[in-house]
């Protein structure tokens, strides 16, 4: 069984930034996407940033695009999310998430921000933004 273990949340000004990292405990298939979804009190849980762990592929939720970066270092099974420019309406639960099957590259963002499709979950990481 894979864990995922988020680090780096925390309580930010806004208009200041943070680095989330999520590392995975094992072997994480190499051509799974990988990233991040939060959720605000009273909210459903929404995508922020996936990566393709197979290439250079990242996905970006509108609400982000602009301010956030997001990346791997796979020898490390390890995904990070730089958010900049961090507004109230970041403040969540950061979680992370992998597939354990194969994420096609091509894919649209509904297509990969549909939370179905991981298998794998973080514990969560909060983020409070005021």
């Amino acid at each position: 069984h894979v864990q995922l273990v988020e680090s780096g949340g925390g309580s930010v000004l806004a208009g200041g930034s943070l680095r989330l990292s999520c590392a995975a405990s094992r072997y994480m298939y190499d051509n799974g996407c990988m990233g991040w979804f939060r959720q605000a009190p009273g909210k459903e849980r929404e995508a922020v940033a996936i990566v393709y762990r197979g290439a250079d592929r990242t996905w970006y939720n509108d609400p982000v695009k602009g301010r956030a970066t997001a990346s791997k270092d796979n020898a490390k099974r390890t995904v990070y999310l730089q958010l900049t420019n961090l507004k109230p309406e970041d403040t969540g639960m950061y979680y992370c998430a992998a597939t354990s099957e194969y994420c096609d590259p091509r894919r649209g963002r509904d297509e990969v921000f549909n939370r179905n499709q991981y298998d794998h979950w973080g514990q969560g990481t909060q983020v409070t933004v005021s």
